[in-house]
């Protein structure tokens, strides 16, 4: 029998008014955005529907806004949306997948992801770190392009995102970054860039914001979910509470295995893929990665009332 999974967007699927249309015309998505303003203590609702861009940009902010525009989603259609067997998330996302199967309370998700977004941030100050995309690349040629870069420099680069086949993301000292780049020009990549972020996030680099942020996950309350996640940083199925806290944890520095993930999915039999929440790239993500494994499924996004159509 077909399964379904709902899929959570990570960092970078933010804008000035997300979620607007849906919390007018959803009375529940509504209700949330009051819940994340009264659980922050400030109003992240008129950041979300006004800006400025620059501050919704901030890490701190970015992270509770995407974390809200799921729940929103959630909350306003799960009961019109296929059932989830499974649920997963891009890194930020995992949490917004915990508290959509009912593992995590809301206050405490959107709470917590506002402090990891600050501890993440400062963990590395602005200029010495960076993230880059190496496209077109096997997973050992960019490991072996790290490498090189990293022995070059006497710095840190690692792999830091499996997004998809070629598509990899590294992260670490800015110095080791461009090494790394430029020894992957030499393997054949087809495109290397630097990204436009303000930290290396899921490198070695964020110890520091791992050892901030465990006590704080520590005193979580986790319930087991109503449908299995698909962690981050092992891709695996898990319905334990502390192995879900565990997972929390270490993910902070280690790499987003979304690759992986989906493998795991379409392994579990899913054939149907939700992406709830902003943008579309998780549902980009699932059709390219079954096309190249020779699978049919199907990928949709849900952010807001005029997506509803894709249900028939």
């Amino acid at each position: 029998m077909s399964k379904v999974a709902w899929l959570f967007p990570g960092q970078g699927s933010q804008a000035v008014g997300m979620g607007m249309a849906l919390a007018a015309a959803e009375p529940a998505a509504s209700a949330v955005l009051q819940d994340a303003d009264m659980a922050l203590g400030f109003p992240l609702s008129k950041l979300m529907a006004e800006g400025p861009e620059d501050q919704l940009k901030l890490t701190e902010h970015t992270q509770p806004a995407i974390l809200t525009h799921s729940t929103m989603v959630v909350r306003a259609y799960a009961h019109k949306l296929p059932k989830a067997d499974f649920v997963a998330g891009h890194s930020l996302g995992e949490y917004s997948a915990l508290v959509a199967a009912g593992a995590l309370s809301f206050s405490d998700a959107v709470r917590t992801v506002r402090e990891r977004g600050r501890a993440m941030q400062v963990a590395v100050p602005v200029g010495v770190g960076a993230m880059a995309a190496l496209l077109g690349m096997s997973k050992e040629d960019v490991e072996a392009a790290c490498a090189e870069g990293s022995a070059f420099t006497d710095k840190i680069v690692v792999p830091a995102n499996f997004n998809g086949p070629g598509q990899i993301v590294i992260a670490g000292h800015l110095e080791a970054v461009q090494a790394a780049i430029e020894a992957a020009k030499t393997r054949g990549g087809r495109k290397a860039m630097l990204l436009p972020v303000s930290a290396p996030f899921h490198s070695p680099l964020m110890e520091a914001a791992k050892t901030h942020m465990e006590p704080l996950l520590r005193e979580l309350t986790f319930k087991a979910p109503f449908a299995p996640l698909v962690n981050n940083v092992d891709a695996a199925v898990v319905s334990d509470p502390e192995q879900i806290r565990d997972g929390l944890v270490r993910q902070i520095p280690g790499a987003v295995r979304w690759e992986a993930i989906l493998d795991q999915l379409f392994e579990q039999g899913v054939t149907t893929f939700l992406e709830l929440g902003p943008g579309k790239v998780l549902a980009g993500l699932v059709k390219r990665q079954a096309k190249e494994r020779g699978l049919e499924v199907s990928a949709m996004s849900f952010a807001g009332p005029d997506d509803l159509a894709q249900l028939g």
